[in-house]
Order: structure tokens, then C-alpha cells, then sequence
């Protein structure tokens, strides 16, 4: 079963905040949500934060690399909100289960 398909262990929602003015900070973001998304895990952009799931450890390197990204893309600091969902044992709940019939 690929990765996409089985229930995921955690999830992320990251928002981060570069430290920027005006409208930089939406190109900086975009670095941001470009990376995640080209990360190949499942993926849901919203207007406050983007949530990805799958394996901790890989998502927990990712959100980490997307402080990273802020600082290479020309933020001097960056601040993130993270919320963290684990279950190793049973998973938890997709993107798709939580928001799917919302956007039918």
C-alpha cells in the first residue's frame, strides 16, 4: 500500500512567518508550500496553515526544512505555529476524512 493510500501515523499543520514586509512574505510562503507539496506527501493548503501527513519522522524534517527554506529565501528571522497530530499505533485521521465533505 503506498503511502498516499494507507491511514498516515501523524500530521503537521505549519504556518510560518517570515520575518519580511509587504507582499514578500507571500513569495517566501510560496517557497514554503512549494516544497511541501513537492515532497509527494498529502497535501492541503489553507489560508492560515498547510497540513501534510505520513511518517513522523519525515514530516517533523520537513517542517523543519521549512524554516530553513524562509532564511534561504531571504528572511533575516522566521516564526512558526506547528500542531502535531501522533498516533503510531492506529494513525490518525487523513486530510481527505477531516475536510473532503466541506469542499464537495
Amino acid at each position: 500500500m503506498s503511502e498516499k493510500t494507507k491511514q498516515p501515523e501523524a500530521s503537521i499543520a505549519i504556518q510560518v512567518l517570515p520575518k519580511v514586509e509587504g507582499e514578500e512574505v507571500i513569495r517566501v510562503v510560496d517557497a514554503v508550500i512549494a516544497y511541501i507539496k513537492g515532497t509527494g506527501l498529502p497535501t492541503f493548503v489553507g489560508p492560515f496553515e498547510t497540513t501534510f501527513e505520513g511518517d513522523f519522522d519525515r514530516i517533523w524534517d520537513i517542517a523543519k526544512e521549512c524554516q530553513k527554506i524562509c532564511i534561504r529565501e531571504g528572511a533575516p528571522a522566521v516564526s512558526s505555529y506547528i500542531k502535531v497530530a501522533l498516533n503510531p499505533g492506529s494513525g490518525v485521521w487523513s486530510i481527505d476524512k477531516k475536510v473532503a465533505k466541506h469542499h464537495e
